[in-house]
């Protein structure tokens, strides 16, 4: 059974650090999950490449 993984990302609104957890049994998704700062929608892009793993932040309307 794979574990979830913890990453820091910085929220692209208040520009905060916030920890989120990423499931490892997907090489690549995307979800919003709100800041826990500011509490606004945050795009997450998770890719993952070998043991690697990226994570894109972007505001709700930038795509």
């Amino acid at each position: 059974m794979l574990e979830t993984t913890e990453a820091t990302v910085q929220c692209p609104y208040c520009n905060e650090s916030i920890d989120i957890l990423i499931d490892p049994s997907d090489p690549s998704e995307e979800y919003i999950e709100d800041c826990q700062v500011c509490c606004r929608p945050i795009t997450m892009r998770v890719t993952r490449f070998q043991d690697e793993v990226t994570v894109q932040t972007l505001e709700e309307d930038e795509y």
